[in-house]
């Protein structure tokens, strides 16, 4: 019976037997193998049993899925192929079959990054902190805060006085229009 094992290193070992005709694998627990590693998406891909063909499919994961290397929405993967899910290995092997360990990662180019991919700017070096950093051009430290005057609080008190008055003055004419019994 086919299996996936992984070869990432601290997870080397996991394997999960593909006994459905259907497997999902990813990050969160309602799938059938279950990879708890932040490059996995929650719902990465799922593994399809067509007869005798083992089949990914990539359910728009957000680091995509690659069968040796080349990335594929849908793929027939061979025993010994390896199936990397974002930064995790697998290997497709056989009962009985103990699989290779995972190559050394050979000093090859870096892939082109996927335009989907955000890249995050860096964050502060221990240099930088030590030395203070350094500011923006045109940021002036010789500068002073000054105390901003509250006009604006001043000038709605005033109108909501005079404003109160008005109305209270309204009330009065009002009342002293009204005819009285004799």
């Amino acid at each position: 019976m086919a299996k996936l094992v992984i070869l990432t290193q601290g997870m080397t070992g996991r394997a999960h037997e593909l006994k459905a005709e259907r497997t999902t694998i990813g990050r969160v627990e309602d799938n059938a193998f279950q990879i708890a590693e932040a490059s996995v998406s929650s719902h990465h891909c799922e593994i399809l049993l067509r007869g005798n063909e083992v089949v990914v499919k990539d359910l728009d994961s957000t680091n995509g899925t690659f069968i040796n290397d080349e990335k594929i929405t849908e793929a027939v993967l061979n025993p010994g192929q390896i199936l990397r899910l974002g930064q995790v290995e697998l290997k497709l092997g056989t009962e009985g079959a103990v699989p290779a360990p995972a190559p050394a990662p050979a000093a090859a180019p870096a892939p082109a990054p996927n335009p989907a991919t955000k890249i995050m700017p860096r964050g502060v070096s221990l240099n930088e902190l030590e030395t203070g950093g350094g500011r923006p051009p045109g940021f002036d430290t010789s500068k002073k805060f000054s105390k901003k005057t509250d006009k604006t609080n001043t000038i709605f008190l005033i109108i909501g006085i005079i404003a109160g008055l008005l109305i209270i003055g309204l009330i009065i004419y009002a009342l002293a229009q009204i005819p009285h019994p004799k």
